[in-house]
């Protein structure tokens, strides 16, 4: 397997594993490892441990993990049931990629007409001062 397919394919549900669960499930709700360890009242070496596949939480703490991210157990256990979504494709991310692209064009657009106003504007300002100096 290349690196290309393996950096495409971590994700898969037959590779995915507790830990990559656990981590896509708390980047999806755009926790750091240490808000999400502080909010579950553990270390965060506990955290990184159960994301790096070392350990699992007991039961109590999988619930609480659960309910915190919004999937159930069982998704996190075993990756089946109500979790997070597949990462984008590349072809959604290339979409994505080509609004953003136009949104940054018309941005840019904008900012130019304002510098020229603002240009204006101080050209105008300047006028103004020193016809009463």
């Amino acid at each position: 397997m290349t690196e290309e397919t393996q950096a495409n394919d971590w994700y898969a549900p037959d590779q995915a594993t507790f830990g990559d669960r656990l981590t896509a499930a708390r980047e999806a709700q755009g926790l750091t490892p240490s808000q999400l360890a502080g909010r579950l009242g553990i270390k965060l070496q506990t955290l990184q441990g159960w994301e790096n596949d070392r350990s699992e939480p007991r039961a109590n703490k999988l619930q609480m993990v659960a309910g915190l991210l919004n999937v159930s157990m069982g998704w996190l256990l075993t990756g089946e049931g109500e979790g997070v979504s597949d990462p984008a494709t590349p072809e959604e991310l290339a979409e994505d990629a080509q609004a953003l692209m136009k949104d940054l064009r018309a941005m840019r657009a904008e900012t130019m007409r304002l510098a020229n106003r603002m240009g204006k504007a101080e050209k105008r300002l300047r006028m103004i001062l020193k016809e009463t100096i």
